[in-house]
């Protein structure tokens, strides 16, 4: 059963982002929006104008016809002479290209305004992507991790790029059709008020139920984000070259397709029943509003057998009324679409709206210069976590100190809190308790910017640009992603410029699969063009490399270091590795296990100590013996 007072509280309330929405259409073009308005404002007034004019040109006929009549057979010279003019009288002449002059110019409009929307579509579309994409630069790294927010995301980029348009065009439409509508009122007013009455009351049944199931639709829409985006990473895993090799080894390839099927077929079935309720509907109304139609229609024809009207009237009103029943329809259905439209727009700014991670620091040198990297009793909950939920930290009261010219390296087993410590280092994420200090300064009190050119780091999960193998490495300082000279100094110190040299096209060469004449790499190579890119870095004062050698051999592992204990002898080093033929380099090591420092120390203090670093130490090392 339809609620009528909460769908209107509804319907109200959901309209506020309308002017949002003509905002961002306004900024996208003000010159293409006057256009619309100027058309759309002309294809209002125009109908009313041809309905009228065609009134007058049927009756200036009729009365034509009669003049005729009257002087075909008159024997009278002057009469005979002048019929022609008497029968066509020169306002009847200009009444057809006044007509005519008014069906070209609603034409005129009604293309230019085809146009226009067609224009607007290509902007309006990039510049609310462009809007998205910005907006999730402004983002933390904790936001994308939160799979409600994920779900946030996929709504507001699934719809939000067309409907701002959509709801523009309706809005324009609704007053183009309350234009024609005020004519074709005055017009039929002149009949009777009460056929105006007829057509609202004909229309208003089927603008309720289509609103309900607008909202159904939405309803529909929102509740299912996560089904979606599972269909989606399903299309992904399927799809994607660099998972084919696992999915036909695996035989994976039966087991999805099923899983996407059953999910369509579900979604099928939601989309199925509302559209049978809502066309069920649909056309009960068309029904409806064809019976008022002729209804009216007989009035009509009534009243102009009694004489009441003129033939020429009663096709006018026949028209007006035809047109005005459209207008109606047309208008409660832009009304309508137009709640659909601010439906959807709400996830666009429910998106937009997200609060960022904020930088609100200004400090671009630190309080106590070259004092290096401090952790200070740093302790960090994911998803927000306290103490109060009882869940074990990721990290958990963590302190630590690292100066310039001296490096540290992590150990200890995955989860162990490892790379959640880089990413605190790194301010994608902020503690939940302790402080992390850069030069004496707080990091939350440092400039952005400042702070993440005074760092350079490679995690181990890196990104495999599809760009040229150049650029893959100038990524690494964006000032500087054109520099070729600079690509190749980071390439010989990562040894990455060994296989570039035997690409096609060299530094220019397409790396990956996704574009045409791309050349793919091995991990090692890849891991090497990630590595040349931290080298891109060189100002840098901290560099961190979370598991950077894992796909190299040993040797390759070896020269790599030796290469970065020569450039980055005044910087501070981290280094989060599982090869202890690596760790043992550093000046100092930290052992961590579920997110807690349990040793300190050089490689030889931490052996003598006989704890857990000496106990994995000795367990590698047997493993080459």
């Amino acid at each position: 059963m339809i609620n009528v007072k909460d769908l209107a509280q509804r319907f109200l309330g959901v309209f506020s982002y309308s002017r949002q929405a003509i905002g961002l259409v306004w900024q996208t073009s003000a010159r293409y929006t006057i256009f619309l308005a100027v058309l759309t404002l002309m294809a209002g007034i125009l109908p009313t104008g041809i309905a009228y004019i065609g009134q007058l040109i049927v009756d200036g006929v009729l009365e034509a016809a009669k003049v005729y009549e009257s002087v075909k057979n008159s024997t009278d010279t002057a009469i005979s002479r002048g019929w022609l003019e008497a029968i066509i009288p020169s306002e009847l002449i200009a009444f057809f290209f006044i007509e005519a002059l008014f069906v070209i110019g609603l034409m005129i409009c009604q293309r230019g305004i085809s146009a226009i929307q067609s224009l607007f579509r290509g902007l309006l579309g990039h510049r609310v992507n462009w809007l998205l994409l910005e907006k999730a630069q402004t983002l933390s790294l904790a936001q994308f991790e939160d799979s409600e927010f994920y779900d946030k995301l996929v709504r507001a980029r699934r719809e939000a790029s067309t409907r701002p348009l959509g709801l523009v065009n309706k809005t324009f439409g609704l007053l183009q059709n309350a234009i024609a509508l005020a004519g074709f009122a005055i017009l039929l007013g002149q009949f009777s008020p009460w056929i105006i009455v007829m057509l609202l009351a004909a229309a208003l049944p089927g603008f309720f139920a289509e609103t309900y199931f607008s909202t159904k639709a939405f309803s529909l829409f929102r509740w299912r984000s996560p089904e979606a985006r599972q269909q989606n990473y399903l299309e992904t895993l399927l799809a994607r070259e660099d998972n084919v090799k696992e999915i036909k080894l695996f035989g994976l390839g039966t087991l999805f397709l099923e899983r996407y099927n059953n999910i369509f077929k579900k979604l099928y079935k939601e989309d199925r029943l509302l559209t049978i309720r809502r066309d069920s509907w649909g056309l009960l109304m068309d029904v409806v509003g064809s019976i008022v139609f002729y209804i009216a229609f007989a009035w009509v024809i009534i009243a102009t057998i009694a004489g009441e009207i003129s033939i020429g009237q009663m096709t006018m009103y026949l028209m007006v009324f035809k047109q005005g029943q459209s207008a109606i329809k047309a208008s409660l259905s832009s009304i309508s679409g137009m709640y659909e439209d601010n439906l959807y727009l709400s996830n666009l700014y429910e998106f937009l709206e997200q609060p960022g991670m904020e930088f609100t620091g200004g400090v671009t040198v630190g309080a106590v210069p070259n004092d290096g990297v401090r952790f200070e009793n740093v302790t960090f909950y994911y998803d927000g976590e306290d103490k109060k939920n009882e869940k074990r930290p990721a990290l958990n009261n963590v302190s630590f100190h690292i100066s310039p010219g001296n490096s540290l390296a992590i150990v200890g087993e995955n989860g162990s809190g490892k790379t959640t410590l880089i990413k605190l280092l790194t301010r994608l994420y902020r503690p939940n308790e302790g402080k992390i200090l850069f030069d004496g300064t707080d990091l939350n009190d440092w400039n952005k910017d400042a702070l993440r050119q005074q760092v350079g780091v490679i995690f181990q999960d890196f990104i495999r640009y599809q760009l040229l193998a150049g650029e893959n490495i100038g990524v690494g300082r964006v000032e500087n992603v054109e520099q070729e000279t600079l690509w190749e100094q980071a390439a010989n110190k990562g040894q990455a410029s060994s296989f570039i040299d035997d690409l096609p096209k060299k530094y220019q060469t397409q790396l990956g699969r996704w574009f045409k004449d791309g050349q793919e790499l091995s991990g090692g190579q890849w891991q090497k063009i990630a590595l040349a890119r931290a080298f891109m870095r060189e100002d840098a004062r901290v560099l961190i490399l979370d598991e950077p050698t894992a796909a190299m051999d040993a040797q390759a592992e070896a020269d790599i270091f030796s290469e970065f204990s020569s450039t980055m002898a005044d910087k501070m080093t981290i280094l989060i590795s599982h090869r202890f033929s690596t760790v043992r380099t550093a000046r100092q090591i930290m052992v961590m296990d579920k997110g807690e420092v349990i040793e300190t120390g050089s490689h030889y203090e931490l052996i003598e100590s006989n704890g857990v670093y000496a106990k994995l130490f000795h367990l590698q090392a047997k493993g080459y013996q």
